[in-house]
């Protein structure tokens, strides 16, 4: 056990390391990435003021005022950084396709234990060069939150954003491992970001969503990348609901770390390599 432990330390060091050769303009990038934000402050700033324009007396959308809006899209843009794995999918199908998932296969090493330590030093180096970016937008956007929520939501927020992680990582590398079975899954991943992008709330809440559909979208796992913490953090989620939903994301992180071993597991027993 020890001996596992000290190899698994080694690799997340070493991964921490390597990603830690980031060029100087990644923290000039990271900033960038707000940049849609303003847009969304003048998108709303408009919708906002032809409503007070109107006389209907309301001040808010789907319980949303003008400024949860704008930092609604602030924290997504948090909750989609822990919960999105680039390249994770098209890796492992590339890695099979090409062969070289046998090193996995013939070293004593875990496949999905690797990519696990090797996306976790990713974000934890991403963050760290990113810590100044992100606080100075939020600085800069102070205004549009009511101020810090209590201890037990912010730990409530963290955990959400620690299993949007998880659930990213093993329902992405769920997806690769399709490619077991097939040459290439690019149509496929390009549905997957499609129905992630438009159900994870990242364009919009949830709430808005009109009859059913706010339901029936909030049945899948998709929410839990980037919806559900920034609800979280704006108490529009709380009590038994929070409770009831952060067990909901645990069970789903549950569910796709099993299905991800599983797959892995069906998809070496027919697997087929050839060369040296």
């Amino acid at each position: 056990m020890l001996a596992r432990a000290t190899t698994w330390l080694t690799i997340l060091r070493i991964s921490i390391e390597e990603r830690l050769v980031y060029r100087g303009d990644f923290a000039l990038g990271t900033l960038m990435r707000f940049l849609p934000i303003v847009t969304q402050i003048f998108l709303w700033g408009a919708v906002f003021e032809a409503i007070r324009a109107s006389g209907s007396g309301a001040d808010s959308v789907a319980g949303y005022s003008y400024h949860d809006f704008i930092a609604y899209y602030l924290l997504t843009m948090i909750g989609r950084a822990f919960s999105s794995m680039p390249g994770l999918a098209s890796g492992i199908a590339r890695d099979i396709r090409s062969g070289t998932v046998k090193k996995y296969l013939i070293q004593p090493i875990d496949m999905l234990g690797f990519l696990l330590l090797y996306r976790t030093a990713h974000k934890l180096v991403y963050y760290l060069v990113a810590a100044i970016p992100f606080a100075l937008v939020f600085w800069l956007c102070q205004r549009f939150f009511p101020g810090w929520p209590d201890a037990i939501t912010v730990a409530a927020f963290l955990a959400s954003l620690v299993m949007s992680f998880l659930l990213g990582f093993f329902l992405e590398a769920t997806i690769g491992m399709i490619g077991f079975w097939f040459l290439e899954i690019s149509s496929l991943m390009f549905v997957y970001m499609l129905f992630s992008f438009f159900f994870s709330g990242h364009m919009f809440p949830l709430d808005m969503l009109p009859g059913v559909w706010g339901p029936l979208v909030r049945v899948l796992p998709f929410q839990y990348l980037a919806y559900f913490p920034a609800a979280v953090f704006l108490q529009k989620i709380t009590g038994p609901e929070l409770a009831w939903g952060l067990a909901v994301e645990l069970g789903w992180v549950v569910l796709f770390i099993l299905a991800a071993r599983a797959t892995f597991r069906l998809g070496v027993r027919q697997y087929s390599g050839f060369g040296g």
